[in-house]
């Protein structure tokens, strides 16, 4: 049984997703709040080590050019100390218009709930979703021997 992460980095909030263990589906877990918790390198390795985590996908902004960058560089630096920190693979994930499109998702399922943290903890399983319908058309290098 295998598990990804995925985050979606924000000064504010961090979004956060969870592959189910064939790797198939994500599912969004309670969004981290930065000003209230105190270490958020120690927050995700208890999820890593909960969760039995062997993979984490960052979401990247890029411009639309595909370019990085002020933005993009931030992520890049947490990325590194993520890396430094957990032990286990980090991987940067093109994260283009996933704001927009969790934007549009919230209108559609009419949501109530507090508008920002959706926006972060959607934006986190459409970024860990798109990685794994990556690799469902190639790449299954994360899944374990006989799957």
């Amino acid at each position: 049984m295998v598990r990804i992460l995925a985050i979606d980095f924000g000064e504010r909030r961090i979004g956060l997703a969870i592959s189910d263990p064939l790797g198939i589906t994500a599912q969004g877990l309670p969004t981290m709040d930065t000003k209230k918790v105190e270490d958020i390198f120690s927050h995700i390795q208890e999820i890593i080590k909960d969760k039995k985590v062997t993979k984490v996908v960052v979401g990247m902004p890029k411009n639309m050019n595909g370019s990085i960058g002020f933005k993009g560089k931030e992520v890049g630096r947490f990325i590194d100390k993520l890396n430094q920190k957990t032990g286990v693979e980090v991987v940067a994930w093109d994260e283009r218009l996933t704001s927009v499109q969790s934007q549009k998702s919230m209108r559609e399922m009419g949501t109530k709930q507090k508008k920002k943290e959706m926006v972060d903890k959607i934006s986190a399983t459409l970024i860990l979703q798109s990685y794994l319908d990556s690799l469902s058309k190639g790449d299954k290098d994360f899944l374990p021997d006989g799957i």
